[in-house]
Formats: C-alpha cells, structure tokens, sequence
C-alpha cells in the first residue's frame, strides 16, 4: 500500500466492504442499531442497486430483527396495498403490524394507532415522499427507518421547483446511516457512525482512497475518482497505478443480487 495521488491509503482504517449481501444487511443493521441508539429518529439505509427493490420484502425480513423490541410495538410500511398483502401472506402471523403507507385519498394517519412504537418503511418511492413525510411528523419521539428509499427522483413525478424545493428540505433532515453503490471499478460506501468513503479497485483489491463528512456526489464525486486514477492531470493517467478492473467483489455481489431477481 502506498500513496495514491495525495491520499495515503497506510493512515487509514479500514472499514470492511461487504462481500455478500448478507454482510450488506447485518452491516446495515449494526448501522442502523448505532445511528437510532444514537437519538436520530429518521434514517434510511440504501443498498443502490438497480435491481435491489425486486428483494425488498426478503431484505426486509431480515433487517426488522435489528429494530424489533421487547417494549416496543414495530410497523412495518409497504408502498402500496398489494406488497403489504403479499408480505403479510409470505409471514403469517409476525410480532409486529404490516400495512401500507397509504394515498393522498387515504393518508398514512388512518394506518397508525395509539400503541405503535416505531415505523420501518420498506423501498417508498417518489410518489410516497408526502406519505413519508407526514409519517416523520406523525411520529413525534418514535423513530422512523427507511429501507431502501427511492426518494430523491423527482422525475418521476414531474414536480415544479417550489415543491422541489420542499422536498429536499425534507429529504436533508434524513440521517443516511448506511449507504453502498458500486461504481464502474470503485464503490461509494458509509456506515455509521463512519464517514462518507469512496473506494477504489486496485489489484483486484478495493482500497479506500479517501474520506469526508458529507456524501460526494456528481463531479466532486468524478473528480475524487479522476485524481485517484489519473493525478493532478485528468488529461495524463499516472502509468504506476492499475487501471480500476470491471471484476471485483462488488462486480460479484451485483451478479448474486442479479441471480435472485430471475
């Protein structure tokens, strides 16, 4: 291990990458644990994936024992009324309530009762943000996990600036306790109460290339990479430094989360 352009890879800890999605999960609920432990009410943890949504009802089953309390009474939430009726049937009889997060027409007040304790919202998307929303402000001192959120997509439902504006105030009160999105030959990763990594592939290695306290994204993001790969000079590629490879463990990890959804 040596320097990379300015970042020394020997002065940092090396937070382990999952190599399969149950390491994903049980790191995501050890984040999630901590982050909650830790006074947040609003958190969500995102397994980026394209493909991850076709797992959430399995994903799901497996992260709610984190959150799950002897005192402490857990609603789960499905997007819609048909997931929440396949989820109740796929598990029978459960500690904790499965139900939808409701419409516009029938908002998510007219789902929750007196004795729920804490809420886990399964893979809402856009469409479910003022759903979402209320629920947080419904839910006063009880806390609210988000698994695998499709939030920030505001394409999809075509909204004009003010109400964009509205929602990514919103959208900045979540804490992302747990985050991981393979990139083409890197990874961007956090899990709390670690900071934001980015991740590069070397030798058929990931290495962690550098660290901050805010997530990157678009061209800080690309730059972060092209400095790592390429120095100072995007124009020049640094000839000791191995090309990132398209193979790796997160590569493998995508083709087991590809395997299941067929």
């Amino acid at each position: 291990m040596g320097i990379i352009q300015g970042f020394d890879l020997q002065n940092f800890e090396m937070t382990q990458l999952p190599t399969t999605l149950s390491e994903a999960i049980e790191q995501a609920k050890q984040a999630a644990t901590a982050a909650l432990e830790d006074g947040y009410k609003l958190i969500q943890v995102e397994l980026v994936f394209p493909e991850i949504e076709l797992q959430a009802q399995s994903i799901a089953s497996q992260f709610i024992p984190a959150l799950e309390k002897p005192d402490t009474l857990l609603k789960v939430f499905f997007p819609d009324a048909g997931s929440a009726a396949l989820a109740r049937r796929d598990w029978g009889e459960t500690p904790f309530r499965v139900t939808d997060i409701g419409t516009s027409r029938s908002p998510v007040e007219t789902r929750l009762q007196p004795d729920d304790g804490q809420f886990l919202v399964v893979s809402p998307s856009p469409v479910e943000v003022n759903q979402v929303e209320n629920l947080h402000k419904l839910a006063g001192d009880r806390s609210v996990v988000l698994l695998n959120p499709r939030l920030e997509d505001v394409a999809i439902i075509g909204i004009g600036y003010a109400a964009r504006q509205l929602r990514e105030r919103f959208l900045n009160t979540i804490e992302s306790c747990y985050y991981l999105k393979p990139l083409d030959g890197a990874a961007l990763f956090r899990c709390y109460p670690g900071t934001w990594e980015v991740w590069l592939e070397i030798d058929g290695e990931y290495q962690k290339i550098t660290e901050q306290s805010t997530k990157p994204v678009g061209d800080q993001l690309e730059q972060i990479l092209a400095r790592a790969t390429q120095g100072d000079d995007p124009s020049s590629v640094t000839p000791n430094l191995p090309p990132a490879k398209k193979k790796g463990f997160l590569s493998e990890l995508q083709s087991f989360i590809n395997a299941l959804s067929r």
